[in-house]
Parts: structure tokens; C-alpha cells; sequence
């Protein structure tokens, strides 16, 4: 039987980490979170095929089970705080991809299973994508677009990584190269409107050099004929996204001083 101080600390870490079960107080808040959704739908996949493969470096399986709670308490989260329309209207959309998404993801992994996964993540992105715009438009400011630029650095790190990872595990994919150099594109050209951001800190632009660092690897991963240990573009990637988590929060704060 589990130790249930244990499992409360587990809990109050897991908190910590994924902003579950939060109230949003404010909109540069809601935009960090609902740019956070984006990042889970990629995370999910990443997760899902590491446990296809069994993999178990990282924990993908627990990490799996603690995202989808995380992206569920995030969006009711966000659908209580928005008193837009528009907002809300997309975040019922949400709501609607995201129950068959819940349920394939408590199925065995294959990879047949893993390309209609993605497939549904894709739209759950994309619209996840949208309802962040929307709380980005509301903000009126330079640093509501900034919050989410920023955010969107956090799942294009989990989408190359899913995407190499659906790969390795054998997943046919005659688009799998433009997904990935779009990706990657997308993620240099948004690190140097970030890095040209004249409201940096000296913490934030210390976090920025960090993940141009680590990305290097995925330009290097990229060229490179060889297969890469999923391990290795695991443990890359959420660099990656713990540096740019950090980085969105602060822009985030910059916002409401």
C-alpha cells in the first residue's frame, strides 16, 4: 500500500510543476496557461510513444497521466476566468476534441492507435493555439504577444521531440521532414524576436542563451543521418521546455508590475 504522505507530496509536486487545478487571476496568467495547452498536446505524444516503445527514461508513463490531468484542469481553469465570448466559444471547441483524445490516450500504445492520436492532437493544437491568440489580443500590449511567443517555445520543444520520437518507433509519415524543419524554424525565428525583446532581464536573457544552446542539438539531430537515442532527444527537449516555463513566467510578471 502506498504511504499516503508520500502520495500528497507527490501530489503538491506535481502542482507545482503543471499549474494544476490553478485559478487565473489575471490575463497575463491565462495567456501562460493557455499557451501551456499547446505544449501538452505535443507532450502527450512524445509521452505516448516513448511508453509504445517501452521506454521508460523520464517516466513517460507517469508524466502521461499527470499532463492529461494537467490539461484538463487547465482548460476548465481558463473557461472560468474568460468572460469572452470568442474565448469561450473556442474553449468549448477544446473541450469537445479533447474527450476522445482523453480516451485513446488510455489505450495500449501502438503505432496504428499513435497516427490518429496525432492526427486529433494536431487539432487540439491548433486550437489551443487560437484560444491563446485570443487572450493575447485581449491584453492590448507588447508583452501579452511576448507571453505568448514565448509559450509557443515551449511546445515547438515537445513537438520535435514527439515528432522524432514517432519516427524512431517506426510511424510512417511522408510529412514528418517539413513538420520538423517548420518546427525548427519557427522555433529559431521566435527565439530572436525574443532575444530582441528590450524588456529583457538579465535572468531571461541567461534562459534564452540556454535554450539556444540546446537547440543547437536538434539542428545538429536534424542534419545528421544517424538515429538518435529517444533518451537523449528526451532529456534535450525538456531542457528545452523548463528553461522557456521559467522564461514565460517572468515575461509574464513583467506584465502586472
Amino acid at each position: 500500500m502506498k504511504n499516503p504522505i508520500v502520495t500528497i507530496v507527490l501530489f503538491m509536486m506535481f502542482l507545482s510543476v503543471y499549474g494544476s487545478a490553478i485559478e487565473i487571476k489575471n490575463i497575463s496568467n491565462a495567456i501562460d496557461v493557455a499557451g501551456k495547452q499547446r505544449m501538452f498536446t505535443q507532450r502527450l505524444l512524445k509521452d505516448y510513444a516513448m511508453v509504445g516503445m517501452g521506454n521508460t527514461f523520464g517516466k513517460p508513463k507517469d508524466d502521461l497521466a499527470k499532463v492529461t490531468a494537467a490539461f484538463e484542469d487547465h482548460l476548465n481553469a481558463l473557461d472560468s476566468f474568460t468572460k469572452d465570448s470568442a474565448t469561450k466559444e473556442s474553449i468549448a471547441k477544446a473541450k469537445a476534441l479533447w474527450t476522445p483524445v482523453k480516451q485513446k490516450l488510455t489505450q495500449t500504445p501502438t503505432t496504428q492507435n499513435a497516427a490518429l492520436l496525432q492526427k486529433d492532437l494536431e487539432d487540439l493544437l491548433h486550437i489551443s493555439d487560437d484560444i491563446t491568440k485570443l487572450f493575447a489580443k485581449q491584453s492590448g500590449s507588447s508583452t501579452g504577444e511576448i507571453i505568448n511567443i514565448s509559450g509557443r517555445q515551449r511546445m515547438l520543444s515537445q513537438r520535435m521531440a514527439s515528432l522524432y520520437m514517432l519516427k524512431v518507433w517506426g510511424m510512417k509519415d511522408p510529412a514528418f521532414a517539413q513538420k520538423l524543419k517548420s518546427a525548427m524554424e519557427l522555433f529559431k525565428t521566435s527565439l530572436q524576436k525574443l532575444e530582441a525583446y528590450n524588456k529583457n532581464t538579465d535572468q531571461i536573457k541567461e534562459l534564452l542563451k540556454k535554450a539556444k544552446r540546446n537547440f543547437m542539438f536538434f539542428e545538429f539531430m536534424s542534419r545528421s543521418k544517424s538515429k538518435f537515442v529517444p533518451s537523449l532527444i528526451y532529456k534535450k527537449s525538456n531542457e528545452i521546455l523548463k528553461d522557456m516555463n521559467t522564461a514565460t513566467g517572468l515575461y509574464a510578471k513583467l506584465k502586472i508590475k
